[in-house]
């Protein structure tokens, strides 16, 4: 039996990747998510991997590219102004169908803005902050325990859909500690990498690339991608709803959020009101669907994020006029109490 363990949230996301397999990382130093490349920095020589401090976040993401593209399981982590730096690489990972793992302990922006914990990167992360048509499977983990398995779900997903993945948490999640469960790593069957850059070895060349200048030949490109997406909205969304079958008011809140508005829902609870939480952990693809099925049932919502409202556009999409929608936000860095979430809610109910 797994015993559990006392860790820094950074550190479960980089102790996972190894326990998955992962044999390459190349990243650079920035607040909140230096304990990852440290982390990797010591464990990658001792179990045969690769670790590599780049010269920029720039060169991060195209080592991965390369390292990828070699036949390799690679990641890269930063935060928010890094990952902004990464968008050209990942765009053209998403083009080559290059799977990766992307971690973002996001702080707050716009700019270098602050070191504090944020949810500001959601536009970034899900609409493509890239160039061109594309999508990320986006996982928004809760706690330390989602840390450490939505790690290891990502490098599977990464290798299944030849697609990038991002762990889109924060400073909070990266920098707390709490106990977790580390479970061990049950690799999928998965379809075997014949695409490989390794040498023909007598085999015919194989070319990975992601510029398209045939008539037409791009936008078939960009439909096969999309059909990838498709198979993600019908087999890998994920969720969790919490007191939502009587509730009048859903709270939907993503990641550390999540958790301040879990705390809310159990305060209004006592006090006799009907309030349920609703939870996406992929962020794409969006539950859109559930949303709907507890739109249709006539129950409003209240968004609550660490930004000034990003994920309650979709939320609005999915509803689609069938309920309201509210808004309850905090930015740059600054952190919402549950009183808050009580207080608000209390007013709309």
């Amino acid at each position: 039996m797994n015993k559990r363990v006392l860790m820094k949230g950074n550190e479960v996301i980089a102790e996972a990747a190894i326990r998955a397999g992962c044999r390459f990382y190349a990243g650079y130093p920035i607040t909140p998510q230096n304990e990852i490349p440290e982390y990797m920095s010591k464990r990658m020589p001792e179990v045969g991997g690769v670790f590599i401090q780049a010269e920029s976040e720039l060169a991060a993401i195209n080592m991965v590219f390369g390292a990828s593209a070699a036949g390799a399981r690679a990641m890269t982590s930063s935060s928010s102004p890094g990952i902004s730096l990464k968008q050209e690489g990942i765009s053209f990972l998403v083009g080559a169908e290059l799977p990766a793992v992307i971690v973002n302990m996001q702080r707050g922006g716009p700019g270098l803005g602050n070191i504090s914990g944020s949810q500001q990167d959601y536009f970034q992360a899900v609409k493509g902050g890239g160039h061109g048509d594309y999508k990320l499977l986006v996982y928004a983990p809760f706690n330390h325990q989602e840390l450490w398995s939505l790690t290891m779900r990502a490098f599977d997903r990464a290798d299944e859909y030849r697609n990038p993945v991002m762990i889109l948490a924060d400073g909070v999640l990266g920098q707390m500690m709490e106990p977790f469960t580390p479970t061990d790593y049950n690799p999928p069957e998965l379809p075997p990498k014949d695409w490989v850059l390794d040498g023909c070895k007598g085999r015919p060349p194989r070319v990975i690339k992601s510029l398209y200048l045939g008539e037409g030949e791009l936008e078939r490109h960009t439909r096969k991608l999309f059909s990838k997406y498709k198979k993600m909205k019908e087999k890998d969304v994920l969720y969790e709803s919490y007191e939502t079958e009587d509730a009048d008011l859903v709270i939907a809140a993503f990641g550390i959020a999540a958790r301040v508005c879990l705390s809310a829902v159990r305060m209004l609870r006592e006090k006799g009101c009907r309030v349920g939480l609703f939870r996406p952990i992929t962020l794409f693809p969006f539950p859109e669907k559930e949303i709907q099925e507890i739109a249709s049932a006539g129950k409003r919502f209240l968004v609550v994020e660490l930004n000034m409202g990003q994920m309650v556009e979709d939320v609005k999409l999915s509803v689609n006029g069938m309920t309201e929608v509210s808004f309850y936000g905090r930015t740059g860095g600054s952190m919402i109490f549950p009183e808050e979430i009580v207080q608000e809610a209390e007013r709309m109910l």
